[in-house]
């Protein structure tokens, strides 16, 4: 319980090297804390049954209005790289929620998306194909995550992957707040060979409680002119394209 308070969600697999006992040992452990009501068992681990202070993500609609200049320039250069007759995945998120929003005047696109903003911002656009991938909704992000979205998208093979992430590190790589997401993010990635992050710079360096996948796994990075140098550098160094408009 102290280290759930601490970090406010725990990996099983983490758990069981930390105290020298089986993973079984903790998924018992974990069943018997959660009907206390202590914690709230997810996949993999669980999370505080107390609100998150501090370091958690703010719900998406109280972030559309941070850095709207700099998430518009981001949309608008990744727009540019979107080709008309294409199928694309575009996640979650306010950035990239300004990505549909420069999409939503464009023919014959195929988007396929997890994110309820999104397609609520291309419901009027008839000539784009919208597909939406259902789930269970997490509703501080209006998207939807978990098992279902994830079996959905084994099917689904794209020219491009448009997501955003809540955090960016040439060392720790992509990470989220929402350990439940991770499963689902990690599925988004494996959709396409062509995979773009959209993050302004106050992605840049930080270290989110789950890791999703190393940077590499990113074709490349859209980010603004602030984002931090050395972290860049950094990235470009491991064989990824980062632009800053």
């Amino acid at each position: 319980m102290q280290m759930v308070d601490a970090d406010h969600q725990v990996a099983v697999g983490d758990l069981a090297r930390h105290f020298g006992v089986t993973e079984m040992t903790i998924r018992r452990d974990l069943i018997e804390l959660d009907v206390r009501g202590l914690v709230k068992r997810i996949h993999g681990g669980a999370i505080s049954s107390r609100p998150e202070r501090g370091s958690a993500e703010p719900p998406m609609l109280d972030r559309i209005d941070e850095q709207p200049i700099e998430k518009r320039r981001i949309a608008q250069a990744v727009a540019g790289m979107v080709e008309d007759g294409q199928m694309i995945f575009l996640g979650s998120g306010t950035t990239a929620l300004a990505v549909a929003q420069s999409l939503a005047d464009r023919t014959s696109l195929t988007v396929i998306t997890n994110s309820l903003t999104v397609a609520n911002a291309l419901v009027d656009s008839r000539s784009i194909t919208l597909v939406v991938i259902g789930g269970f909704l997490r509703r501080e992000e209006l998207s939807l995550i978990g098992h279902f979205a994830e079996t959905t998208m084994k099917d689904v093979r794209v020219q491009k992957v448009i997501m955003g992430i809540r955090g960016i590190d040439a060392d720790y790589g992509l990470s989220s707040d929402h350990l439940q997401e991770l499963m689902t993010d990690r599925a988004i990635l494996g959709l396409s060979d062509e995979v773009i992050i959209v993050a302004d710079h106050t992605k840049f360096g930080h270290r989110a409680a789950g890791r999703t996948a190393p940077v590499t796994a990113a074709t490349m990075v859209v980010t603004d002119l602030e984002a931090p140098a050395d972290t860049v550098a950094a990235i470009r160094e491991l064989g990824v394209k980062v632009i800053q408009v």
